[in-house]
């Protein structure tokens, strides 16, 4: 789904728990109103929400949204494929997944030791 080669576009996720639909759609590259149409598509795509209807989304979140951009963006998926997609996770896609968790934590480990070296 997504490898390293389609997400160098994309910034480095930080490492807070919660993320405003205004910082995910600068992470994601997506404005927000395509976000909030896509939480009514993509039934895992669940936000919490607090005061006020407020979204916050977490770093699950925020990767499923990078999956969905990759599917429809860069694969050419339409919303039902890339529904379809998403649900029939095979063990392939959570590697996939697995490896872009790892090239994520491997660039910010490089990032903090370089950091550290100064």
């Amino acid at each position: 789904m997504l490898e390293a080669g389609n997400n160098n576009e994309l910034p480095t996720i930080p490492g807070k728990r919660y993320f405003t639909i205004g910082e995910v759609s600068e992470l994601c590259g997506v404005k927000p109103h395509v976000l909030r149409y896509w939480e009514q598509e993509f039934p895992s795509l669940k936000p919490v929400k607090r005061r006020g209807n407020r979204r916050y989304y977490q770093r699950h979140d925020v990767i499923l949204i990078r999956q969905i951009r990759s599917l429809l963006y860069d694969q050419g998926y339409t919303i039902g494929g890339a529904r379809q997609n998403l649900a029939g996770a095979t063990a392939k896609e959570d590697t996939n997944q697995s490896k872009q968790i790892i090239h994520q934590l491997r660039t910010e480990l490089e990032e903090l030791l370089e950091l550290l070296k100064r």
